[in-house]
């Protein structure tokens, strides 16, 4: 804090504590005039309500004065006047440096423990599923939701579930949540407006979900453009992050308007790399919690 700020908080700090202490002062010994009965001559109700003047309760009195001196304790022991540290020499900053460092050390032996176990093995260890469940809801929560149900609207994929796009075994999400994924599905607009109708109930067919059967016809010969990522039987790539087109999971919404709308527009869907702000170890932990949700089978039979 510059020398100019300082001595402008320390003014308005004894500014407005000396007002205050200065009514506290007086207005116990504040005259107010008031009639022969004792009220101040202020009435309502047709004179059935009058006010009164009564001197303040000593509780009050006392209460107030405490808390004066508690300020000034304040003050003298924490950051508040100005630039003055405080005689305790206290810092919000060192505070969480403490406070940091009093949970990592809490935490250090647990997560020697969780580097012996495998991702799959790790997802079936409840202390590993809480401090997951944790770190999943501080971090991914926002795009996958606090249930990992997925956002359509966002294309964020339902981590719950057994479908993947980039593969799920623990490795496989441990990458994705390490380095991050970024998936692009161009447009094909140029296709024309027909052709993408038709494409669309195609796409409709291959999963069994109601369509055009005439137009899924006319647009099974344009799926040869398709297949190069997403495989001739629609099956989807992992490795390149192409979805399954043959399953009733969509990453942008399964309706003729969603699907038309991304073969026409395309989709551009960008995971990113969590590790700048989480260690390896935490990866590690929010990889099993996820795995854990997805594969609940397995942990059955453990």
């Amino acid at each position: 804090m510059s020398t100019g700020w300082s001595l402008w908080v320390m003014f308005l700090v004894v500014l407005n504590m000396g007002i205050t202490f200065f009514l506290y002062l007086w207005g116990p010994r504040a005259k107010i005039p008031t009639l022969p009965d004792g009220t101040s001559g202020h009435v309502w109700a047709h004179g059935v309500l009058r006010e009164g003047v009564r001197k303040l309760p000593l509780w009050w009195v006392l209460f107030s004065g405490a808390m004066f001196v508690i300020g000034f304790i304040y003050l003298a022991l924490f950051p508040g006047f100005g630039s003055f540290k405080g005689l305790l020499g206290w810092t919000s900053h060192g505070e969480l440096a403490h406070n940091v460092a009093v949970n990592e050390a809490t935490l250090a032996p647990l997560m020697e423990r969780f580097k012996l176990y495998p991702v799959e093995q790790l997802a079936s260890d409840p202390a590993a599923q809480q401090m997951g469940k944790v770190l999943f809801e501080d971090n991914c929560a926002a795009c996958h939701q606090r249930s990992a149900k997925g956002n359509v609207a966002l294309g964020a994929p339902d981590l719950s579930d057994g479908d993947w796009l980039y593969g799920g075994s623990g490795s496989d999400i441990t990458t994705s949540i390490h380095d991050g994924r970024s998936g692009v599905m161009p447009p094909w607009a140029s296709l024309g407006a027909d052709n993408v109708k038709n494409l669309a109930q195609y796409v409709l067919s291959l999963s069994g979900s109601p369509h055009d059967a005439a137009k899924a016809a006319a647009g099974q010969p344009l799926f040869a453009t398709c297949a190069a990522c997403h495989g001739a039987e629609g099956k989807g790539n992992q490795a390149l992050g192409a979805p399954n087109l043959t399953d009733h999971i969509w990453l942008h919404g399964g309706s003729v308007a969603d699907i038309e709308k991304t073969i026409g527009e395309g989709r551009q869907g960008h995971m990113p790399a969590w590790s700048p702000r989480l260690s390896d170890e935490q990866i590690r932990v929010v990889a099993a919690y996820v795995y854990h949700l997805s594969h609940p089978a397995d942990e059955s039979r453990q």
